[in-house]
């Protein structure tokens, strides 16, 4: 039997999830432990992480000059005789606090590059900069259930939209599941002789060689990998042209907004922009190249009645930077074994693509297509930046860091002194990570109510800028 759990002090959150009797009992454990509050206050600290690190140790600030003490903090007195912090992991999936905060600095990160950032040294004047949404798709590796705009599929359902076989093989037995997970392993070169062969082409429509353009123009960039239905790859990317000294620069009088689409277009379709794969045993060689599904549209400032406005496209990044190809079945972690698959309910599709991985390990083994199965044979980086366009993940949580230490600062009354003369000793220990099963349950609790508080206060903003 489960119940619905109810906290036993005040304070404690209630989980509003039916939990089983196992849990419920930790639930009521852990909430009416003497030292609650203090365990909550360090899950918020970490906001609500479902996975946290957890730390033995302890620091002493000391005055370089008297040798006086300080501060001493040590987790002798902690919960569990713990630190907890969070895990960092990028991965809805896996911890979606965590993920949430990834998420919020990839939007700044793609909004600084699109709107500017005076804090972040990035100037507004790059709202005038040619800029464009590009979506490059994979090619095709045989036919799948879909939902056309009109008509039906071509199995001739009308499919809902939540239809799981969407995405799936028509045929089974015809479909590339080879080339598909080759096609994924390879996608990072692909983008990368796309970008080569964009400024070749940006280049070309200017009248200037490649070496020229960099004394007149730069091309900028920021992406993210999205997986289809199908399990294959694809790549949306903010694109801007800079000045020659990047974004503090204007473009060329001649650097358009259409010079820059066309350029896009003719670089996507170049037989220069395309990987070759060597054929191995009953595999034949392969060439590949971007599907023909391509768009490319205008990134519009906020307000002007646009979809694709600074804001959306923003928005839309930094939903795909904490996801992977957890919307096709597949696990979000490494798969030692296929009998893992059965355990976990994977869908047949989603099973041919790792298994496909599987036999292909030994003819490329250099690919390493089995250790990024659960990826279908995709090991890059699910989001990334050329070096001008913005400022940097890890620009960003050093400015959290820095506040954080500013904050701790004022805490022990160290603002009247020079940092320099304030000694740091620390030893810190890992003591494991994770949560116990009515931990987890509170932490969740914890996750959801501080999401909610930071919802209602961006609604409350959005609200106040709509009245002036």
């Amino acid at each position: 039997m489960a119940y619905r759990a109810s906290s036993a002090t005040p304070s404690a959150p209630t989980p509003d999830v039916l939990l089983d009797p196992i849990t419920l009992g930790d639930v009521l454990r852990v909430a009416s432990a003497s030292d609650y509050s203090r365990w909550e206050d360090q899950v918020r600290r970490t906001g609500g992480c479902s996975d946290p690190i957890h730390l033995r140790g302890w620091v002493l600030h000391k005055d370089k000059t008297t040798g006086e003490t300080l501060h001493h903090y040590s987790t002798e007195n902690e919960p569990g005789g713990r630190l907890r912090l969070a895990c960092g992991n990028r991965r809805a999936s896996r911890c979606p606090a965590c993920a949430w905060t990834y998420a919020g600095d990839t939007y700044h990160l793609i909004r600084a590059g699109l709107a500017g950032d005076d804090r972040r040294d990035i100037p507004t004047t790059v709202r005038d900069h040619p800029r464009v949404f590009a979506t490059l798709t994979a090619p095709s590796f045989g036919p799948v259930h879909n939902r056309p705009d009109r008509g039906t599929c071509r199995c001739g359902t009308r499919h809902p939209a939540d239809d799981p076989v969407l995405g799936t093989a028509l045929d089974p037995e015809t479909y590339d599941y080879a080339g598909a997970v080759l096609f994924n392993n390879h996608a990072g070169q692909l983008w990368q002789r796309f970008t080569t062969r964009l400024r070749r082409e940006i280049a070309a429509r200017a009248g200037l060689s490649r070496r020229e353009l960099a004394d007149h123009c730069r091309v900028s960039y920021g992406k993210v990998a999205e997986f289809q239905k199908r399990g294959a790859l694809h790549f949306h990317a903010v694109i801007r042209l800079d000045g020659p000294e990047g974004p503090e620069t204007p473009p060329p009088a001649w650097a358009t907004v259409d010079l820059l689409s066309d350029a896009i277009c003719a670089a996507a379709a170049h037989s220069y922009t395309s990987v070759s794969v060597p054929a191995a045993a009953d595999q034949p060689a392969r060439t590949f190249r971007w599907g023909t599904q391509l768009d490319v549209r205008p990134v519009k400032a906020f307000g002007d009645g646009s979809d694709i406005t600074e804001q959306a496209v923003a928005s839309y990044v930094a939903k795909y930077a904490t996801k992977a190809a957890e919307n096709t079945g597949t696990l979000d972690r490494r798969i030692g074994e296929l009998s893992e698959l059965d355990r976990h309910q994977v869908p047949d599709h989603t099973r041919r693509l790792i298994a496909a991985c599987r036999d292909l390990d030994s003819l490329y083994p250099d690919r390493r297509l089995w250790a990024w199965a659960h990826m279908f044979g995709f090991r890059g980086h699910f989001s990334s930046k050329s070096r001008t366009y913005s400022t940097t993940l890890g620009a960003l949580r050093q400015e959290r860091a820095d506040y954080r230490a500013a904050q701790e600062r004022d805490a022990f009354g160290f603002d009247d002194r020079e940092p320099d003369t304030v000694l740091v000793l620390a030893d810190w220990q890992y003591a494991g990570h994770g949560h116990t099963p009515g931990e987890a349950a509170l932490a969740a609790t914890i996750a959801r109510d501080l999401q909610t508080n930071r919802e209602t206060a961006r609604e409350a903003l959005l609200s106040e800028g709509s009245t002036e």
